[in-house]
């Protein structure tokens, strides 16, 4: 994982936030904790890639972070920079405050549920979730964003083989898989609208 020093740091003090934090909230999968630089930063920092001139995310299900937080810290110094995290849970929402506020990272926690919030929202330029839920359920609360030109990426597992058969039938999207840099079976689903790839091609050929 490539990253500037002062990203690095900021990395580091979030990892050092969930450590502590981890033993009276439970943010994450207590197993995984040993392995945070390659299960959870690493893991998330991927999807930047993947968007390079994205400024504005937004996360459902934000839990610990990931992939929002880290894609937030990453991003950070791009202007107009914000990244939404969506956590119904307060206690872990009022971890992803702390962690916004030791590493400056330019997030709006939003304390409620998925579908609450979603609707409200503006121009988004990436949607991502992990470990959340199937991917129909993603596309139902998603689809709005995902109509209006927002790309969709999201980290999956291996259960991605059954999960992917209904969403990847409908011809309104384009959907294909990015195999992950962490090790297991892993994958990144990128879904856009077809439509609203079409506009964006047809937009780049004549500025051409």
């Amino acid at each position: 994982m490539a990253v500037s020093r002062e990203t690095a740091d900021l990395f580091a003090i979030y990892v050092d936030l969930l450590a502590r934090w981890q033993s009276i909230k439970n943010l994450v999968g207590p197993s995984t904790l040993p392995e945070v630089w390659t299960r959870h930063i690493a893991d998330s920092h991927q999807l930047v890639a993947l968007a390079p001139d994205a400024r504005v995310w937004t996360d459902m299900g934000s839990g610990a972070g990931f992939p929002g937080l880290v894609v937030a810290i990453e991003i950070r110094d791009r202007p107009g920079a914000q990244v939404h995290l969506i956590e119904s849970n307060n206690r872990k929402a009022a971890f992803l405050r702390e962690v916004a506020r030791e590493t400056g990272a330019p997030v709006v926690v939003h304390p409620r549920r998925i579908e609450d919030v979603v609707p409200d929202l503006g121009a988004i330029d990436v949607l991502t979730a992990r470990a959340l839920a199937p991917l129909p359920q993603l596309f139902l609360w998603g689809k709005r964003l995902i109509d209006a030109g927002t790309l969709g990426l999201f980290l999956k597992g291996e259960e991605i083989a059954t999960e992917s058969a209904t969403v990847a039938e409908d011809p309104a999207y384009a959907i294909d898989f990015v195999e992950s840099v962490t090790p297991g079976s892993g994958r990144i689903v990128r879904v856009r609208a077809v439509d609203a790839a079409a506009g964006r091609e047809e937009g780049n050929s004549n500025a051409r």
